[in-house]
């Protein structure tokens, strides 16, 4: 199975979630100081996650996103690292905060707002600075990496598109959801991930899974082909005991 697995779905109170997007979508652009700041705290915070010393990330990570709400790979980093640690309501929170970010980033860019350009070309400045020198980083985190640069880099190419979430993103809300035990919300982000990124194996692996141990056995058997088809080295587990149950199914 895909390292992308995570909890099922994170109900948020609807008043706390109003309350998110209410200070979202009232957040102004941080000062160029603060910007700057918390870049630096962010790539104190990826150090610590590449060292696997989780609570240091979040604390670098939360202060970075204190000085720059919409600093959304500093969010990212807070649901990594709450997912290495097993705090999978956290994880949800920190994803559906990057999210957030990025669709207020994007609301700003297509009202004409050159410093939110700037911020999103920072986003990736950052993020090719990691797949240059990966550091501890295994191969692994370092493709998670690329892909969510190749999702930034996409939105710089559509600016003016309907905002879509990153594919990246959507697969690890997804997974911290399934961690969670909320299998309809982990199934409805891997969806969406697969429409953004119809060739995200890693995506199409998830739900080869999901869709086995729900018995959906022919949309299983299909997604397990399309994440083959499309790069993911799939657990060869995993297609035995899919193969099995096929079996069984057809006794």
């Amino acid at each position: 199975m895909g390292a992308a697995f995570g909890r099922p779905p994170f109900f948020m109170p609807l008043v706390l979630a109003a309350v998110l997007a209410l200070t979202l979508n009232a957040q102004p652009l941080a000062s160029d100081v603060d910007r700057s700041q918390a870049l630096t705290l962010f790539r104190l915070g990826q150090e610590d996650l590449a060292g696997e010393r989780f609570e240091q990330a979040i604390a670098s990570f939360t202060k970075a996103v204190q000085k720059d709400p919409l600093l959304s790979i500093a969010h990212y980093g807070i649901g990594q690292a709450s997912m290495n640690l097993r705090r999978y309501a956290s994880a949800i929170k920190a994803y559906s905060d990057c999210i957030d970010a990025l669709r207020r980033l994007h609301e700003l860019r297509q009202a004409g707002n050159v410093e939110a350009d700037k911020r999103r070309d920072d986003e990736i400045r950052e993020l090719r600075e990691i797949v240059n020198h990966p550091g501890r980083l295994d191969r692994m985190k370092v493709l998670q990496v690329e892909q969510r640069l190749r999702d930034l880099e996409d939105q710089r190419h559509k600016p003016f598109d309907t905002f879509r979430p990153p594919a990246e993103t959507l697969l690890a809300l997804g997974s911290a959801q399934f961690r969670n035990g909320d299998r309809d919300g982990a199934e409805a982000n891997w969806k969406a991930a697969v429409e953004v990124n119809p060739k995200y194996g890693e995506a199409h692996n998830n739900l080869a899974v999901i869709y086995m141990q729900a018995g959906r056995l022919p949309e299983a058997e299909q997604e397990l082909k399309l994440a083959e088809k499309n790069g993911f080295n799939v657990n060869p587990q995993f297609k035995s005991d899919l193969k099995e149950r096929q079996k069984a199914a057809t006794k």
